[in-house]
């Protein structure tokens, strides 16, 4: 399994070089001009081209391409246009709080999902699997961007359980269990409108596939040697049955990723959701190849992280 993963990590290098080359191109592509942005009303003619060929947006993309690959070879991505740091930089700084958000998130509704999944497969056709049946569909249906709307509104606004936006509370300068405690009173609404989706997906999948796992022979010979009905859920059937969910899992990281982006515009969380979203106004050609590039790369390694969890499930599955 070792030589696989780092056969695997060595793939990943042409992929993020094609995905750089990819996002490089249609950045500029699309419409707007981020030296106009920078400008505003104040440029003339002359102070636009210079400022052009500060950034060396004065030269064809073929040739800022290749400068660029360069330099991201020796550990330079440039520098932002908007916030006139380097871009690993500030992509460094803001990574943690969405890591924490998509990483509340996808713990608490896995763990979630999994419970219930199996509450309602052992419970087949029962008053409680029609609850969490609906309820699930319910989850699926509600779009994360709406529903944080609401409850913003309700749980935020007019009741004051929960802050509005932010990740700590402003000027109270909190330190230890106190500035842990903050935050997750901050991380509650938005952890849990970005998971909700997750929660209803991860329910249905495991109840359907523990479901057809139960009504195998394998499981009737278990029950048959007189194993508890927990044994024959978790030890036997509930392994199988967990093969779909986990690809399911491991294939969220992107939408999980695309559902931060708006959940943290909505609450002002300081992550790189935010951050895409206030690169793409500013067109900031630097630092969104970045934070694209560290998305893709995401993904790419998600799908390692599911592949060697695929191996360690299920022993009939050899990697090569």
């Amino acid at each position: 399994m070792t030589r696989y993963a780092i056969r695997r990590l060595i793939q990943v290098v042409p992929f993020a070089v094609v995905i750089v080359c990819l996002v490089f191109v249609l950045i500029r592509l699309a419409p707007g001009d981020p030296i106009t942005y920078l400008a505003e009303a104040d440029g003339d003619a002359a102070y636009l081209a210079a400022m052009r060929a500060k950034y060396g947006l004065d030269r064809p993309i073929g040739e800022q391409l290749l400068a660029y690959l360069s330099n991201a070879l020796r550990g330079d991505f440039g520098d932002s246009f908007r916030y006139n740091r380097p871009v690993a930089e500030v992509i460094v700084s803001r990574l943690p709080a969405t890591l924490l958000l998509m990483g509340t998130a996808l713990a608490v509704s896995t763990v979630l999902g999994l419970l219930l999944g199996i509450e309602a497969a052992r419970r087949a056709n029962s008053y409680r699997d029609l609850v969490l049946t609906t309820g699930s569909l319910l989850g699926q249906a509600l779009p994360s961007f709406w529903l944080a709307q609401i409850v913003v509104l309700v749980f935020a606004a007019r009741l004051g359980w929960f802050p509005v936006q932010g990740m700590t509370t402003a000027r109270a300068n909190y330190t230890g269990l106190a500035y842990v405690l903050d935050v997750a009173w901050h991380l509650a609404l938005p952890a849990a409108c970005l998971g909700l989706l997750q929660l209803a997906l991860i329910t249905r999948l495991t109840r359907a596939s523990l479901r057809e796992a139960l009504a195998d022979e394998y499981v009737r010979t278990a029950r048959a040697k007189g194993l508890t009905e927990n044994d024959v859920v978790l030890r036997h059937a509930l392994p199988n049955a967990l093969l779909p969910v986990v690809t399911v899992i491991g294939g969220q990281f992107g939408n999980i990723l695309t559902g931060a982006v708006l959940i943290e515009i909505i609450f002002a969380w300081p992550g790189i959701g935010r951050l895409i979203y206030d690169a793409t106004t500013a067109r900031d050609y630097p630092l969104l190849t970045g934070l694209f590039f560290v998305a893709a790369l995401g993904v790419i390694l998600a799908n390692l992280v599911t592949d060697l969890t695929y191996a360690v499930l299920d022993p009939r599955v050899r990697l090569r």
